[in-house]
């Protein structure tokens, strides 16, 4: 750790002990400021507090527009914080248990991006689960970094990809002893687990810093009972979505650094260089100030939060079950390996049992019955739930899905039993996603080295990812998913038609 750090974390440390107050929002109390001050802007944007567009007043109100403002003095650059923005950043470290926080304001995606690029170069190995994010993979673009999958445990019944087998990492950490670092998903979409603790142990013994895409975790630091977050358990980053469960704007997300991080090179001077890269200069101070308060509400507020979330969804799971031939899954999974604990906040719902498509579903309650839950895959649907959900709207949703199968279900026989097909990677992602590629009907693509994504979306899980190996069976999961209306992405042509393939 350098002298500066060391500095910092001094800082860090006092003002833990006696200076920071989590009752504070510096950005938002800095706006007010700003907003009662009734400057006169002759800076960007060029709205000029709303008066140059409407429109977009009426839409967006006053308020709003009137701190839609640039960086200044009084209200700090992110970039290179010193004043407010610093200080929301040591307030949001200590209601994480972190060393560091940076506020991102280009949604999860850059905070996975920021934390790939910040330790691994070009050539160097990264160990991580094959049922990540696309923000991890295209961080291998990138960076030029090489993964190592791990591929993840598929529970039979629901078909979908679990957590990583700590025998499996270390498997792979045995087999790479150079590789740099070990990226975990944690929770899953679905709201599975990984042993985080034990993982990042063996990987830390090994000399690797540890990356957790903790997206879906953000109540993880506040909840009674929940599984353990990454800083817990000692993890190096962890990015976190605050717009997901934390209450903040959408796009609006943390990157945490953890206290033992500097033994790993991550340091904070070379995190925020590395998101100065990609990170805009001209940063949305409503996105900001959603995240300086709802980090606030948290830390004064999270446990009691989080406790009424996880009583709406136990709710939910005893009412679907009431309905029959739906399963809302949740900690019955445990088994203390690829499923070592399960986020009970998570209303994950597998379908195929009424012989419908999880996509089929979702599709069913948006458009009969005016309910839009999270997404739906081939076998289940995801409704995500959070403080602002009333009981009244969960006993609506639940007597959706008991209308939907009663008007739609039908013989299962013939529906596709599984979620995750497990690649064959030929060449690194940065390799493929460059090389020469020519256009082929995606029907004739079989055997063929895919140069793009294929993926549904929500949940932004490729099927197919550069560099692999193009197969009848991933083709006949394309096909399947596309028949039952899940939304493909990826791919140059809207229709996933055709797709690009090594040359």
């Amino acid at each position: 750790m350098s002298e500066l750090d060391q500095s910092r974390a001094s800082e860090l440390d006092q003002g833990k002990a006696s200076e920071l107050d989590q009752g504070k929002a510096p950005i938002y109390e800095a706006l007010l400021k700003y907003r009662d001050a009734r400057i006169v802007p002759f800076d960007v944007p060029g709205h000029k507090h709303g008066k140059g567009n409407p429109e977009l007043t009426e839409f967006l109100g006053k308020t709003c527009l009137s701190v839609d403002v640039n960086s200044m003095k009084p209200l700090d650059n992110l970039c290179h914080p010193t004043s407010v923005i610093k200080e929301a950043e040591e307030l949001a470290a200590e209601a994480f248990k972190a060393a560091y926080c940076f506020f991102m304001i280009g949604g999860t995606t850059s905070a996975v991006q920021s934390m790939i690029l910040s330790v691994c170069r070009a050539g160097e190995k990264i160990i991580m689960p094959r049922n990540v994010h696309r923000s991890a993979i295209n961080s291998l673009v990138l960076s030029g970094a090489i993964p190592v999958y791990v591929n993840p445990g598929v529970n039979e019944r629901l078909g979908i990809p679990l957590g990583m087998s700590v025998a499996d990492v270390e498997k792979a950490i045995l087999e790479n002893p150079e590789a740099k670092a070990v990226f975990v998903n944690n929770p899953t979409y679905y709201g599975i687990c990984s042993d985080l603790k034990k993982i990042t142990e063996l990987a830390h013994k090994h000399g690797m810093a540890v990356l957790v895409d903790e997206a879906h975790g953000t109540h993880f630091y506040f909840g009674e009972d929940m599984p353990i977050s990454a800083m817990a358990a000692g993890a190096d980053m962890a990015a976190i979505s605050m717009h997901k469960s934390g209450g903040s704007l959408t796009q609006s997300s943390f990157l945490l650094i953890g206290e033992n991080a500097a033994n790993f090179g991550v340091t904070e001077g070379r995190v925020r260089s590395v998101i100065n890269l990609t990170q805009t200069t001209s940063g949305s101070y409503l996105l900001l100030s959603s995240l300086d308060i709802s980090r606030r509400n948290l830390a004064l507020n999270g446990k009691e939060i989080i406790a009424k979330v996880v009583k709406t969804a136990d709710y939910a799971r005893e009412e679907i079950a009431k309905i029959g031939g739906y399963y809302a899954f949740a900690d019955e999974l445990i088994n203390g390996d690829d499923i070592f604990d399960f986020d009970r906040t998570k209303l994950s719902v597998h379908t195929r049992d009424i012989g419908l498509a999880g996509i089929e579903v979702y599709d069913y309650l948006r458009d009969c019955y005016d309910i839009q839950i999270e997404f739906g895959d081939i076998g289940n649907i995801l409704a995500y739930i959070s403080a602002g959900d009333m009981w009244k709207d969960i006993e609506r949703l639940v007597s959706a899905m008991a209308e939907v199968k009663r008007r739609f279900s039908k013989d299962k026989t013939g529906m596709l039993d599984h979620e995750y097909i497990n690649p064959k990677v030929i060449l690194s992602p940065q390799a493929a996603f460059y090389g020469n590629q020519k256009s082929v009907p995606t029907p004739e693509s079989s055997g063929r080295i895919s140069g793009e994504f294929v993926m549904c979306y929500p949940p932004g899980i490729p099927i197919l990812a550069p560099g692999e190996m193009i197969t009848e069976e991933i083709l006949g999961y394309i096909r399947y998913s596309k028949e039952r209306g899940c939304v493909m992405t990826g791919t140059e042509d809207m229709n996933i038609e055709r797709i690009r393939v090594i040359e």
